[in-house]
């Protein structure tokens, strides 16, 4: 199944962080109570413990596609001494990818994953949830096993961090203010426009403005964390992958009418994601 309501083990995450002062003023306090709790998962652990909070749910007979409430929990940043807080949304977050697989896949496929009373209840528990009015939408996007290339558009080389370890710290994020992400997608889609016409522009990048416009606050954080897959990949890929930096590269090149550099860019870009799509086949 996809992304979330199934969580594999290879999946990375774009995540926004929105500031404390944007929330109500329950949410906000039940958000410091939590940042300040010993009990809540640290970040080190914080995936791994959402990877396990979905598995306890699909190994059941029959298997809980979502979860009876929302989650409490949150991936959480400071920075300047300011909280910024990522609920996990896991129940919104596995309605939606729940209701994507079944709009893509064969009654009988999806029906062999879910039998049809745990489907049922999730569609009318779904259809139920957007009647009430609610609006709200996911701040966290994911993709297994791959990262759609515009989400390399929103940040530069120097919010890299790269953590080479054998043990759960091992890590590959770039992390960026939104105001400063948005500039660049319009600037990113600008350029496509004037210089390949409005067919040169893909609708997922596209999307993804439309989902940070609609998502995330004017004083929020953007990070792309390549979650699961540094355990994937070698120290070796994982250091000679700037992903961030070709696409911001290529783009420049196109203002600058570099043509044989935008395709070297892209090349080098296309090789390195296709060897790693490679991996999910591989035994």
């Amino acid at each position: 199944m996809c992304h979330d309501a199934f969580v594999l083990p290879y999946t990375a995450y774009l995540r926004v962080y929105q500031p404390i002062h944007s929330f109500s003023p329950c949410d906000r306090s039940y958000w410091e109570e939590y940042a300040a709790s010993p009990d809540r998962p640290r970040r080190i652990n914080a995936l791994a413990a959402e990877h396990a909070e979905s598995l306890r749910r699909l190994v059941t007979t029959p298997p809980v596609v979502a979860p009876a409430e929302e989650s409490r929990n949150a991936y959480l940043r400071r920075v300047n001494e300011s909280l910024y807080v990522c609920p996990w949304q896991t129940r919104l977050r596995s309605w939606r990818a729940f209701t994507e697989f079944t709009d893509t896949m064969p009654v009988a496929v999806s029906g062999a994953f879910v039998p049809d009373p745990e489907a049922e209840r999730t569609e009318e528990h779904y259809r139920e949830w957007r009647d009430s009015g609610s609006l709200t939408r996911p701040g966290i996007l994911s993709s297994n096993w791959t990262i759609p290339v515009p989400w390399f558009v929103p940040f530069q080389p120097q919010e890299r961090c790269l953590v080479l370890s054998s043990n759960s710290t091992r890590t590959l994020l770039y992390l960026t203010r939104t105001s400063l992400a948005t500039r660049r997608l319009e600037h990113t889609l600008a350029v496509l426009r004037e210089h390949i016409g409005q067919r040169g522009v893909s609708a997922s990048t596209e999307n993804l403005a439309d989902w940070l416009s609609l998502t995330a606050h004017p004083d929020s954080l953007l990070e792309l964390d390549y979650g699961g897959l540094p355990h994937l990949l070698d120290d070796d890929h994982l250091s000679e992958d700037h992903s961030v930096a070709e696409v911001s590269g290529a783009v420049e090149a196109l203002v600058t009418g570099e043509v044989e550099r935008v395709l070297e860019l892209r090349e080098r870009l296309t090789r390195r994601w296709r060897s790693v799509r490679a991996l999910e086949h591989a035994n």
